[in-house]
């Protein structure tokens, strides 16, 4: 049964940071596309980003280019979002997915 895991959302001011991590379980994480998307209050899903197998591509939001970065580390089934600089309309609910299975999700407020 394939298990996703997330974890590190909080509230965090303005310009602070934030590092999301997914553990991932019942299926071979190294073999798969793995993404960062969510969801904000009253809205839809949105990707927010993604990374290949090995972790060597990468691929971006225009909403967070240059200011989230997602990693992998596939010894450990792990997936990562850093994300700096944080700003309002960044809050929601942050889900890691592996094709259409998305875990519980984690919650980020950003507010003053």
């Amino acid at each position: 049964e394939v298990q996703l895991v997330e974890s590190g959302g909080g509230l965090v001011q303005p310009g602070g940071s934030l590092v999301l991590s997914c553990a991932a379980s019942g299926f071979t994480f190294s073999s798969y596309v793995m993404n960062w998307v969510r969801q904000a209050p009253g809205k839809g899903l949105e990707w927010v980003s993604t990374i290949n197998p090995g972790g060597s591509t990468t691929d971006y939001a225009d909403s967070v280019e240059g200011r989230f970065t997602i990693s992998r580390d596939n010894a450990k089934n792990t997936l990562y979002l850093q994300m700096n600089s944080l700003k309002p309309e960044d809050r929601g609910v942050y889900y890691c997915q592996h094709r259409v299975i998305r875990g519980q999700g984690t919650q980020v407020t950003v507010t003053t």
